[in-house]
């Protein structure tokens, strides 16, 4: 386990990185869902990364989404980082089975870190903090703080409405039309990862 809560630059904004992608940021719920292809599509993308030889960056949780990408990445013999901050690191919530656990102190730092430790992002199902981690990281690269991709993997059309209100925001012009592809979507793991592999860099 590592505590970077004294080594975190916060001056420092995402850096953009160009070449071959070799971690990707998942962003997913701690919750399972309630239907079980939630569960298998983040198995599948755990699967997927580790296959490809690319490493997982995550919210450090062994439960619901979080753990099941995790922990099939690393049965799949893949690199596996969690990024957790303390109020969370009870043994219920922390994986303890991780390549690495960082300990950050905050939920901003979290997210810089994740920002920082990744080359592009997926996005699986998952509620209020899945959204608020996704529209951070897009709203960074809207404003050219890094170059890094963002990829929905649309599960059985679970962000279906979230699309409808991207187009919507731009119909209604607050979002430039130009912009509306910065958060893309695929509707398998396997055909979001080739869309990132595709746009990196």
């Amino acid at each position: 386990m590592t505590d970077e809560r004294l080594s975190l630059d916060e001056s420092r904004g995402p850096a953009a990185t160009a070449g071959q992608v070799r971690s990707v940021c998942v962003f997913c719920g701690s919750a399972p869902g309630r239907q079980a292809h939630f569960v298998e599509a983040a198995r599948v993308t755990g699967r997927l990364l580790a296959q490809s030889g690319i490493a997982l960056v995550y919210g450090g949780g062994h439960i619901g989404m979080m753990g099941a990408v995790a922990d099939a990445a690393l049965a799949s013999g893949g690199r596996v980082t969690g990024v957790i901050p303390q109020h969370l690191m009870r043994p219920e919530v922390a994986h303890q089975g991780l390549t690495e656990l960082v300990v950050v102190e905050s939920m901003h730092q979290r997210k810089r870190l994740m920002a920082d430790r990744a080359d592009a992002f997926l996005v699986l199902p998952g509620g209020y903090g899945t959204l608020e981690e996704t529209f951070e990281m897009v709203t960074w690269l809207q404003l050219g703080l890094h170059r890094k991709p963002v990829a929905l993997i649309n599960v059985d059309g679970y962000f279906d409405p979230l699309l409808r209100w991207i187009h919507q925001a731009v119909d209604s012009g607050f979002v430039r039309p130009g912009q509306a592809h910065l958060l893309q979507a695929e509707g398998t793991p396997e055909l979001a990862l080739a869309r990132l592999l595709a746009q990196h860099g």
